[in-house]
């Protein structure tokens, strides 16, 4: 089947989730998220899946055993394509709308530091800071961990000081609860978006 949009119902069912995280209430609803959650989720990704590759659709169940919070569903579908370790595109559906990113989530400590001497190389960290800004003006966000303080060997007063304490990073864009997410048209809406991101999709790959 094709992609139509994903219903109002997805959106409810996780406004919904969020007040009752119970097994109760998943057990009484997981027909909706399977007819408006994922099985929309699914079709999304299988037609963007030539451009971009196969996607993985992750699991609705939380992983508590080290967790504080013990509610045991995720309030949020979301959708992974890897194009490298921790690295690729992303989109999720949630109580919020919907939401699209591109970066690299997690990192190995000898890639971390690969990345981070990219990022202090004056040709290749101004080639980071270029596309960053681009994709800034184009509406992105810039998001991902960072540290509080200077990632050790390097000077506080770098002038990229800021992107070398990352130990992830990625954009993000949110489209929340534009009518167009209910439609085809967010196929080609996050087709673009993605299209957008792969200079720095590119770079990561080339630098990690």
């Amino acid at each position: 089947m094709s992609f139509t949009g994903f219903p109002a119902a997805a959106l409810d069912f996780y406004d919904d989730l969020e007040m009752d995280n119970t097994k109760s209430f998943w057990t009484a609803h997981k027909h909706v998220y399977e007819e408006s959650v994922r099985a929309p989720m699914a079709e999304l990704m299988a037609e963007l899946e030539e451009e971009f590759g196969t996607a993985k659709l992750f699991r609705p169940y939380r992983d508590v055993r080290f967790a504080k919070d013990k509610t045991p569903y995720k309030t949020h579908q979301g959708a992974y394509v890897a194009v490298a370790p921790a690295t690729g595109w992303y989109v999720q559906v949630s109580a919020p709308g919907v939401r699209v990113g591109a970066g690299f989530y997690d990192a190995s400590s000898d890639r971390l530091a690969r990345v981070r001497t990219a990022i202090a190389d004056n040709r290749r960290g101004k080639q980071l800071e270029d596309l960053l800004a681009t994709l800034t003006a184009a509406g992105w966000t810039i998001g991902g961990d960072k540290l509080k303080t200077t990632p050790r060997g390097y000077d506080p007063d770098h002038p990229r000081i800021d992107l070398l304490r990352h130990k992830s990073l990625n954009v993000g864009k949110n489209y929340g609860f534009d009518p167009f997410i209910h439609t085809p048209a967010l196929t080609t809406q996050i087709r673009t978006d993605w299209q957008t991101t792969k200079p720095f999709i590119t770079w990561l790959t080339d630098n990690t």
